[in-house]
């Protein structure tokens, strides 16, 4: 029901901004539109994840995939470049994170690991006008659904610091498949350049 509502939602709020002359409500319309695309993305995320594949296949790829992780770990821990590891399934649980990606998004490994993907990295609710979630989440989506890379436009997508503050960050992701033998998907690779400086020079 409640994915039925933002769904209807999102179509309402569109037409109006595209109805809308008055910048008063072209802004509040985009914020509702923002805030209904988000809830939609928490919904679809926490009941089916990226995967579309049926449940019972899933639980039969888990050993499966526990192989295909240690077999590209070492690269992973090594690895200068910021990487995540996500379950495709409900949630979209947080796999691993090389200490590269705990470095740029302020974060401890073994305090994610094993959490939801949103709930450790939510839209700044100071910024009415937020579409990270939803513009990942989308992403990830197509991974899921086409089992291809997608790469994103560059993205505004605040963090957390260590103090709890959220602060601006900019990031070039780039989202990835990781298959097993059959071709089956076991993981998704979230890969992000922090590009916050370069977004701040053009301004």
């Amino acid at each position: 029901m409640q994915r039925f509502v933002c769904e209807q939602n999102i179509v309402h709020f569109e037409r109006l901004l595209n109805e809308a002359a008055d910048p008063t409500v072209q802004s509040t319309v985009r914020a509702l539109l923002a805030s209904a695309r988000r809830q939609l993305a928490l919904l679809n995320s926490a009941a089916s994840g990226a995967d579309t594949t049926p449940l019972e296949q899933r639980r039969r790829r888990h050993a499966d995939a526990h192989a295909i992780g240690q077999q590209f770990q070492p690269e992973f821990d090594a690895s200068p470049h910021p990487y995540m590891l996500l379950d495709p399934g409900p949630g979209l649980l947080i796999v691993d994170v090389n200490d590269a990606y705990a470095a740029a998004t302020f974060t401890e490994r073994a305090h994610i690991v094993g959490r939801s993907l949103f709930e450790i990295f939510p839209d700044n609710p100071d910024d009415p006008l937020a579409d990270g979630v939803s513009n990942l989440y989308a992403s990830l989506r197509i991974v899921g659904e086409t089992g291809r890379a997608h790469a994103m436009a560059i993205q505004r997508y605040d963090i957390r610091d260590p103090a709890g503050t959220f602060v601006e960050r900019h990031w070039q992701p780039i989202n990835s498949p990781i298959h097993d033998s059959t071709g089956h998907l076991v993981y998704l690779l979230h890969h992000v350049e922090d590009v916050t400086a370069q977004v701040a020079m053009r301004r």
